[in-house]
């Protein structure tokens, strides 16, 4: 990474690609160059504090021994809070108490968290956020997904706010973003500003983060910002010639680099090795750009000797286990962006559809790569249906059944008003709700197998199920009706599989998950624990040894202390990774099924 001018950096990209880890690495590196640094994250799932080793609040915190870097953790509910204050503080004292308990309620939804995640988060970039000057501002993202969704916002209700004047219901009165539009301009200008703002698209290399990374650009550019640079992280290089699993990844890492898609080959470009240690702390976050220091840490590394057993059931035994007697249920893969949640679903949707059930997979996910990994099949099964719950498909459609119904009985005048009110940003949030359950109900009757969003973005539709249960309870019986939420907590109907990697911050992260889904009810049925180097027997290679040896600690503490039921899947080399987990799990050619009450061979 060369010499860096702008004022904002920000670092994006797919989950799990090692975005917090650069971030932390340059703003280590900028703030001991003397300059005054303050390091934003916007990940509702972020791990800074365990990256960096100092406490991260929501408030502007001096780093433990780097004078000169502070942090900050822009939290989405805390932000929402924040803004519902705002929005609700001018009413106080003027409006009826109905009045107010209305907008109160206008303002529980998951689309009020979104613009009070840019409302607090453009502060940063117009310098009304912070009492202090900073040289430099650099933003830790969320998965990408979720960052273009808060790049896109202040031009959508900028908008919706010009063609319906009158207000915004799910944010309040929209004099509370009107007074903010002229510095959402401003950001914007910002952001676009090449002399400014420097973007960095994280990858790996690999194909679904290199194809995320040039979505991400060309995504980026239609918004007008294209002062854009390519990170290539995790770039593995064999030490154990000897090593066929060592020189398989290598060769995998090649291909790709030198096959980079048209979008990212003309962008600068910097690549960061695979090491043998996790990053976490300045020391290690030095490393990563400053290669001296990077080569006695790997030469003190694999030094030593660790033990290396891995311990867990496979993938197969956790089919079996889902399948159980049953011919229906709903099975949703959580986690982390990054630690393989579709993979995971894809794999488990067909291997209980080759066994003659009736499967569903489909995705939450913005940034969906289920189809990339279903295409390496030769040959798809017949009791298999792939869906994607696009955000933007399913918001016209939700937007033309609610035009149908309620505009019927409308004027022209009526009908204009009520497409203005629709084409709201909160419309996006309703639509995906409504596909979402639709997706649940459907698991009554069949295997629903779905792949969420990365854990931020899922809990905000969570939420979003949440409020909508809380209505529904408001008006109507409970004993005659199960909301969607209610089916999440039927432990007997809904397996939720949480997905992490074995590392110490993706750990960290699930557990955190797994204790707001509880708070919510939801007990989660297993953990998965994916890429498993452990899984690998007669690994040579010193940096793959290494990095076996420093899961069997990890996977220990997800056994022993976080989960009933624990899994794993080995780390597979290979560029077709879906047939290649089929051909190691589901190989069996004659299967017992349970199809309408009677068992048949397949």
């Amino acid at each position: 990474m060369k010499d860096i001018s702008s004022n904002f950096l920000f670092f994006t990209g797919k989950g799990g690609v090692g975005k917090t880890s650069l971030a932390c690495a340059t703003a280590v590196k900028i703030a001991e160059e003397g300059k005054k640094v303050l390091l934003i994250s916007t990940d509702p799932a972020s791990n800074l504090e365990d990256v960096l080793q100092t406490p991260v609040k929501n408030e502007i915190t001096p780093h433990k021994t780097v004078r000169t870097l502070f942090t900050i953790n822009i939290n989405p509910e805390v932000s929402a809070q924040e803004y519902r204050d705002r929005a609700i503080a001018p009413l106080k004292g003027v409006a009826p108490q109905d009045e107010i308990n209305k907008v109160v309620e206008q303002l529980s939804g998951a689309c009020t968290t979104e613009i009070a995640s840019f409302d607090e988060f453009s502060r940063f970039i117009t310098g009304e956020g912070s009492s202090q000057n900073f040289d430099t501002v650099i933003f830790d993202t969320a998965p990408t997904g979720h960052t273009i969704r808060l790049l896109e916002l202040p031009a959508a209700w900028d908008t919706f706010l010009d063609n319906n004047p009158k207000g915004a219901s799910c944010i309040g009165p929209s004099t509370a973003l009107k007074s903010s539009k002229e510095r959402y301009k401003k950001v914007i200008a910002s952001l676009r500003d090449a002399k400014k703002t420097t973007f960095f698209l994280v990858t790996r290399p690999e194909t679904s983060s290199l194809k995320e990374a040039a979505r991400t650009s060309v995504e980026l550019k239609e918004l007008g910002m294209s002062n854009q640079k390519l990170l290539i992280n995790g770039v593995f290089r064999a030490l154990d010639r000897t090593d066929a699993v060592a020189l398989e990844i290598e060769k995998m890492a090649e291909k790709h680099l030198t096959t980079l898609p048209a979008e990212l080959s003309s962008l600068e470009k910097s690549q960061y090795p695979t090491l043998p240690y996790n990053v976490l702390g300045i020391e290690k976050l030095r490393s990563l750009l400053d290669i001296g220091l990077q080569q006695k840490l790997v030469s003190e590394e694999i030094g030593t000797n660790s033990r290396l057993t891995h311990p867990l059931d496979d993938l197969s035994r956790l089919v079996d286990d889902l399948e159980g007697n049953s011919n229906s249920g709903l099975i949703m893969t959580m986690g982390k962006g990054g630690v393989g949640k579709t993979i995971v679903a894809a794999s488990i949707a067909t291997m209980l559809a080759r066994r003659g059930h009736q499967v569903l997979l489909t995705t939450t996910d913005p940034a969906a790569h289920i189809k990339d990994f279903m295409n390496q099949l030769d040959q798809k099964p017949d009791t298999l249906v792939i869906e994607r719950i696009d955000p933007k498909v399913e918001t016209k459609t939700y937007i033309d059944k609610v035009v149908e119904q309620k505009g019927a009985r409308l004027d022209e005048e009526g009908r204009r008003l009520l497409i203005e009110d629709l084409q709201s940003p909160c419309s996006e949030e309703v639509a995906v709700f409504h596909a979402f359950s639709s997706a649940i109900f459907k698991a009554k009757k069949q295997f629903v197998v779905m792949d969420t969003a990365p854990t931020g973005h899922t809990l905000l539709l969570l939420d979003t199920t949440g409020s909508y249960h809380r209505e529904i309870l408001k008006t109507m019986d409970s004993k005659k009706i199960k909301t969607p939420y209610m089916f999440l907590q039927d432990a007997d109907f809904a397996k939720i599989l949480l997905v992490a990697l074995p590392e110490t911050t993706p750990m960290r992260e699930a557990e955190s998950l797994q204790n707001d889904l509880k708070r919510a009810g939801i007990v989660p049925y297993a953990w998965i624990v994916n890429q498993c180097l452990s899984a690998i027997t007669h690994l040579k290679d010193p940096i793959l040894q290494k990095r076996a040896a420093s899961e069997i600690g990890i996977i220990d503490i997800i056994r022993e202390k976080l989960s009933n039921r624990t899994y794993g899947i080995p780390f597979l080399p290979e560029e077709k990774l879906l047939p290649a987990i089929l051909e190691r799990y589901d190989h069996t050619t004659i299967r017992q099924v349970r199809s309408a009450g009677d068992f048949k061979e397949k």
